[in-house]
């Protein structure tokens, strides 16, 4: 049979991946003495329901500073301590009859003091008072002694740590207090905080549980803190409540728009104890236009105790947390229509993004939501009554190109390419069947331009002849029609199989030899269906002119250009060939304008009198 062995704990390993892994900084170190005090007096209470915890944090200053915190929790017998104070990951919390009433779960926050000092000591008697007081020294080498005291104290326990060198700072008295008062100002027991030149008591009550003579002193007392606590003077609060969790707070609406991309965090608290003011994970993705402080009872924290065990608990605190939220904004949309319109214009984002997500959500709200469209900025109330053929295109380069020309026709196009917007749109026939929703095929729009005369297709024939040479390398035929709005000189259109084949052939210039074989061969797929146009103006004056110009060199590089702009008009990714074209264009017509330069000087040397003739 084999030998059974027993893993053997480096402890200073441990401490190192604490300092440096688990916890944030070393200052959670006083989160954790007051997390242990806060359960020690919960264990008792649990035991004589009448008594009153109280919890002190005294700092002794000099040269190696030393901080006691002490309890009169239910305290520890001798047995108990080599049980749970001497052994990693080991809990008196997992024993209790109701563990949830604990905010500590793991067994290590004795631990982050090695962070800050070299020796715990701990003193402490049980409320059994059978039991004689025992002394317990753990040092961060892994060793620890354990020695009975003869003397009589109350039950309860005193943990002393001295500073170790380097970490001084952290025994300082202003850090103290403001990180005592930081992560242990809503716990419901006093503590009191004794320095060598102050006395502080820094519980409170959560501001949201304060009860108030009228709804207006409570709201304007709410939004007071929210002020204080984040330094910003918010759009409004929202209470938030979760069975889920037992969580209850308020949300804090931003009076700024917030990005989607940015980092959402809030205050979260355990048991009126501070977890971390950075939390992320307690909200719907959606709901980024709102900042929080909650607390919660009955959800788990991670071992670093930062942020939330991802559990079927928290995924329905989640959702009933954002149901608030939601209940909110539906609550504004049939009591104050005016606030409503004044947040959706500060989070129109967040607020078409539970659209998208809440069928319900959407049909309630979706007049009220703005798109930007060719006839600029519409809601979908407003877009739904000037038509029911609602056309969209899914780019927001493609719209930037084309909505100067369907604005010039009266034609509503919207721009699907934002965040959420194409999503929204194909929404539309969900509340109102008689809608038909259309993707505009771009490379279609220049059918409904208007034609040229024949006189005018005269004029423009030789141009269009060097236009269509020109661009041949670059598959793209050349047109000519009458289009608004007439400064526009060009448009190019392209249909979703050349936007696709363009993109290809762009990656083909950058790959390897391997890669771009494979491009090849899904190129040729799209071959066949691709489809490129560059429409000439003929309202424009510059088409109009270059149509009756007879220098066939200076006609193709003028298309060359043209092409060009129109490619960076529209946002297209240029391939290799027209990037060296465009360069090529601008020297070709620089040289161009200096030949024809230096021609007209020679017919001036040759022709002495042709000035004053002129």
């Amino acid at each position: 049979m084999p030998e059974d062995h027993r893993f053997q704990v480096n402890l200073q390993g441990v401490i190192d991946l604490l300092s440096q892994h688990l916890y944030s900084s070393p200052q959670v170190y006083i989160r954790e003495l007051l997390q242990n005090a806060v359960d020690a007096v919960v264990a008792r209470q649990q035991r004589e329901p009448a008594a009153e915890g109280e919890i002190t944090l005294e700092l002794t200053e000099g040269e190696r500073p030393t901080l006691c915190v002490i309890d009169n929790g239910i305290g520890l017998t001798s047995e108990e301590v080599h049980r749970f104070l001497a052994t990693i990951g080991q809990s008196s919390k997992r024993e209790s009859m109701a563990p949830m009433d604990f905010i500590g779960q793991f067994g290590i926050g004795v631990l982050s003091a090695f962070v800050v000092s070299e020796e715990i000591v701990v003193i402490t008697r049980s409320i059994d008072l059978k039991q004689r007081a025992v002394e317990w020294r753990g040092r961060a080498d892994g060793t620890y002694s354990i020695r009975e005291l003869d003397r009589d104290m109350a039950p309860g326990t005193q943990v002393y740590l001295t500073a170790k060198p380097g970490a001084e700072e952290y025994f300082e008295p202003e850090l103290v207090r403001n990180r005592a008062r930081h992560f242990g100002s809503l716990l419901p027991h006093r503590i009191e905080v004794i320095t060598a030149d102050e006395r502080s008591v820094i519980t409170e009550t959560p501001p949201w549980r304060v009860e108030h003579e009228t709804s207006a002193e409570r709201d304007e007392a709410i939004l007071e803190y929210g002020e204080q606590l984040f330094g910003s003077k918010f759009f409004d609060y929202i209470p938030l409540e979760s069975a889920a969790g037992d969580v209850d707070g308020v949300a804090f609406v931003l009076p700024f728009s917030g990005r989607l991309a940015a980092k959402r965090t809030h205050r979260v608290y355990v048991k009126r104890m501070l977890l971390s003011d950075q939390a992320e994970n307690l909200l719907p993705e959606w709901a980024f236009f709102v900042k929080c402080v909650v607390n919660a009872n009955a959800l788990r924290p991670t071992a670093s105790r930062e942020s939330f065990y991802e559990d079927r608990t928290l995924n329905e605190a989640r959702r009933s947390l954002g149901a608030c939220l939601r209940n909110y904004l539906v609550q504004l949309g049939q009591e104050d229509r005016p606030r409503l319109q004044a947040l959706i214009r500060l989070h129109y984002l967040a607020l078409k993004a539970l659209a998208v997500e809440d069928d319900e959500f959407f049909q309630l709200f979706a007049e009220w939501l703005p798109m930007e469209t060719s006839l600029g900025t519409m809601t979908l109330g407003e877009i739904r009554e000037l038509t029911k053929r609602v056309l969209f295109v899914p780019d927001a380069d493609q719209f930037r190109q084309i909505s100067a020309v369907a604005a010039a026709q009266s034609i509503c196009v919207v721009n699907g390419g934002y965040t959420y917007d194409t999503e929204l749109i194909g929404k539309l026939p969900d509340i109102d069947p008689m809608i038909e929703v259309e993707q505009l095929d771009i490379s279609l729009m220049s059918q409904s331009f208007g034609e040229l005369t024949l006189p005018e297709r005269d004029k423009v024939l030789s141009l269009v002849h060097i236009a269509d040479e020109a661009l041949r390398p670059f598959h793209c035929q050349v047109e000519v029609k009458k289009f608004s709005p007439h400064g526009l000189a060009t448009l190019f259109t392209a249909n979703r199989s050349a936007t696709f084949l363009r993109s290809i052939e762009q990656s083909q210039d950058v790959a390897n030899e391997v890669w771009s074989g494979v491009l090849a061969s899904i190129a040729a797929d799209a071959t066949d269906h691709a489809h490129s146009q560059l429409c000439l103006n003929y309202n424009n004056k510059l088409i109009r002119q270059l149509a009756g110009v007879r220098d066939a060199e200076l006609v193709r590089r003028s298309i060359e250009m043209l092409y060009v702009q129109a490619l960076l008009m529209g946002h297209y990714p240029m391939r290799a060939n027209e990037l060296a074209l465009m360069s090529d264009g601008l020297l070709g017509l620089v040289l161009h304008a200096i030949n024809s330069a230096a021609s007209s000087g020679d017919d001036a040397d040759q022709d002495p009198e042709g000035s004053s003739r002129a």
